[in-house]
C-alpha cells in the first residue's frame, strides 16, 4: 500500500483525501459556550464535519450533546463561539433559518401529527400549492420520490402517521430533515426506540446519505452503531470535549473509559450476597435458591404466545432474549396481566393466580417496567413525586401516606439528578426518567420485577445504575425477568437466558454463554443441548 507521507497526502476519515491543503470543513463549530441559568453546559467545545462523513458524538447524559446539536440546529442562542459552514460563519436565530441553510435535526422525540399523512407530515407548513389550495398530488409525488431516494418502498405517502410502526415514524422523521436539501443531518438516538432489525433499515439510510455526500452527525449510547456506522467520535463530558479521532483507532473499552472514566468490565457489577430470610440453599451452579420460586408457568399461552413452561427462583436474573417479534415483550405483559394467559398455569409465591389486569397483576406484588417510559411508564408533565405514587394511589390508596415519607430515600439510593421532587418529569435526562419509573414500582415492593428493556436511550453511567439496582434487588430475594435486545446487558446480567422464537421457548441457556450461542437459538440454527427447556 502507498505510503501518504511519500506524497503528500492523507487520509481523512470518511473517504476523503487530503493534500497539502485540506479541503474546507462542510461544518466546523469552534470555541461553543452555553450555560443556562449560570450553570454552563457546553464549554469550548469543537468540532469539524466532512463531507460524506459520519461524526459520532458520544457521552453520558449531562454530557452537552443535546445541548450542542440544539445550538446548530438554532433552538439556542450560543454565548461564546463560532459555526461555521463552508468556511463561512452562521448564526442561526431560529430552526427554519438552520434548515434554510442546510442544516436538519432529527430529535430523539418525534415531532409528528399523528392523524395527517406521512407526505403532509413531511411538507408541513411548506406545502406545495395551485393557486390558494394545496397540490396534493404534487406533494404525494414529490414525498414518493423522496422516500424512494432513501430505498423507502413499503411507506405509502398518504398513510396516516399514527399507523406506521416506531421504525416507521422514525424514518418519516428522517426523510422531513432531509427535504430540506440539507447538506448536513444532526440524529439524536436515533435508534433509541428501535429494536435490532429495525435498526437496518437506518443503517442503510446513514449508508445511502453519506454516499450522496451528507455529512451527519451522529449521537447514540449504543456503542456498535457508533463502530458500525461512524467514521470519527467526538467524546463529551460534562460539557468538554475530551477527545475526537478514527473510529477505527478506538474500542469498546477505550471509548467507554473516556466516557465514563472506568472501564468496560464495570458495566455489570457482581453478584451480591443474599440478605432475606428465604435463601435455602444453592443449585448445582453455586447459586443461592430458595424451595419455593416466585414464579412458575405450566404450558401457558395466548393468542401471541404458547406452551411456555418456565421458573424464576427469588435472588435470580432471568434474561430473555430473542429476535424481534420473538414474543419477549408479549410474555412480560401477559405474567402482569397486560395480555393475559388464556391457557396453562402459573403460580405467584405458590399461590395459583392468571391476572386478567395489570391491576391484579400489581396486587400480586408484580411490577412491570415497560420499555417505552415516555408512553407508557410516565406522566410527563408531573411532578417527579406524583409520578412516583401513581401505582400506589391507584392500587393501594391506604398506602398512601407511609409511601410518600419513603420517596426521598428511595430517590437518593438511585441517585436521581433533579432539582427536588416538584420538577417536572419532562425536565429529567433519559437515565433520571427511567430511575423514576423505577421508583414507581419500587413503591410497592414488588416480589418479581419485569423489566422490558431497562437501559433503552440511557447513558453508560446510568445504566451501570440500573445494573446495581438489579443487583441489590436479586440480593433483597426478588425475582427479576428482564427482556432486553442488547446481547451483552442479557449475558452480563442473568444468571440464566431464556431464548424466545416465534412466540415459544427455544431453549435454555446458562450464565455467561456467548452472543452466537444465543443467535443460534434465537434464529432456530441450532436447539438447545438437551432439546430445550
Amino acid at each position: 500500500m502507498e505510503n501518504p507521507e511519500l506524497n503528500g497526502t492523507a487520509s481523512i476519515p470518511g473517504g476523503l483525501t487530503q493534500g497539502s491543503a485540506a479541503p474546507t470543513p462542510l461544518l466546523e463549530v469552534r470555541g461553543l459556550t452555553k450555560s443556562f441559568f449560570g450553570i454552563p453546559v457546553l464549554e469550548d467545545a469543537h468540532l469539524t464535519l466532512h463531507r460524506g462523513q459520519v461524526h459520532g458524538l458520544v457521552g453520558e447524559n449531562g454530557a452537552g450533546k443535546s445541548t450542542l446539536m440544539k445550538v446548530l440546529a438554532g433552538v439556542y442562542q450560543p454565548d461564546a463561539g463560532t459555526v461555521l459552514l463552508d468556511g463561512r460563519e452562521v448564526r442561526f436565530s431560529h430552526p427554519t433559518k438552520a434548515h434554510e441553510a442546510g442544516l436538519s435535526s432529527v430529535f430523539q422525540e418525534f415531532n409528528l401529527l399523528p392523524d395527517r399523512t406521512v407526505a403532509e407530515n413531511i411538507y408541513l407548513g411548506r406545502e406545495p400549492r395551485r393557486g390558494v389550495l394545496v397540490n396534493k398530488s404534487l406533494m404525494n409525488g414529490k414525498t414518493a420520490e423522496l422516500l424512494q431516494s432513501l430505498g423507502i418502498t413499503a411507506i405509502r405517502p398518504t398513510a396516516q402517521v399514527r399507523s406506521l410502526t416506531v421504525a416507521e415514524q422514525q424514518v418519516v422523521e428522517i426523510a422531513k430533515a432531509v427535504s430540506y436539501d440539507a447538506r448536513i443531518v444532526s440524529m439524536d438516538e436515533p435508534t433509541a426506540a428501535l429494536a435490532g432489525a429495525e435498526v437496518e433499515l437506518l443503517y442503510q439510510i446513514v449508508s445511502r446519505l453519506r454516499d450522496r455526500g451528507t455529512g451527519i452527525l451522529y449521537v447514540s449510547h449504543r456503542l456498535r452503531e457508533l463502530f458500525d456506522l461512524c467514521d470519527v467520535i467526538t467524546v463529551l463530558k460534562d460539557g468538554r470535549v475530551v477527545s475526537t479521532g478514527p473510529a477505527s483507532e478506538l474500542d469498546d473499552a477505550r471509548l467507554v473509559r473516556l466516557m465514563v472514566g472506568r472501564p468496560i468490565w464495570a458495566f455489570f457489577p457482581d453478584k451480591l450476597p443474599r440478605t432475606d430470610s428465604d435463601a435455602e440453599g444453592t443449585n448445582a451452579e453455586g447459586a443461592v435458591v430458595s424451595a419455593k420460586p416466585i414464579l412458575e408457568l405450566q404450558g401457558a399461552g395466548n393468542g401471541q404466545l404458547d406452551g411456555i413452561s418456565f421458573s424464576v427462583q427469588p435472588g435470580e436474573i432471568v434474561g430473555l432474549a430473542g429476535l424481534q417479534g420473538s414474543g419477549r415483550t408479549e410474555l412480560l405483559h401477559a405474567i402482569f396481566g397486560a395480555a393475559p394467559f388464556n391457557r396453562g398455569t402459573m403460580k405467584v409465591e405458590g399461590r395459583e393466580v392468571l391476572p386478567k389486569t395489570p391491576r391484579e397483576g400489581v396486587r400480586a406484588r408484580m411490577a412491570l417496567i415497560t420499555e417505552d417510559r415516555k408512553a407508557e411508564g410516565l406522566s410527563l408533565n408531573q411532578s417527579i413525586l406524583n409520578n412516583a405514587l401513581t401505582v400506589i394511589r391507584s392500587v393501594f390508596p391506604r398506602r398512601t401516606g407511609a409511601v410518600q415519607t419513603e420517596i426521598p430515600g428511595v430517590f437518593s439510593s438511585l441517585e436521581v439528578v433533579a432539582r427536588d421532587l416538584d420538577q417536572e418529569v419532562q425536565y429529567l435526562s433519559g437515565g433520571n426518567q427511567q430511575k423514576v419509573v423505577l421508583a414507581k414500582w419500587l413503591a410497592i415492593r414488588p416480589r418479581l420485577v419485569l423489566l422490558d428493556e431497562p437501559t433503552r436511550g440511557i447513558d453508560v453511567g446510568a445504566k451501570v445504575a440500573v445494573y446495581r439496582l438489579m443487583r441489590t434487588l436479586a440480593a433483597e430475594g426478588k425475582a427479576i425477568l428482564m427482556a432486553s435486545s442488547e446481547l451483552p446487558e442479557v449475558i452480563g446480567m442473568s444468571d440464566r437466558i431464556l431464548v424466545m422464537r416465534d412466540g415459544r421457548l427455544a431453549g435454555e441457556l446458562p450464565a455467561g454463554t456467548s452472543e452466537e450461542a444465543v443467535l443460534q437459538l434465537g434464529t432456530g440454527a441450532r436447539t438447545a443441548p438437551g432439546g430445550g427447556t
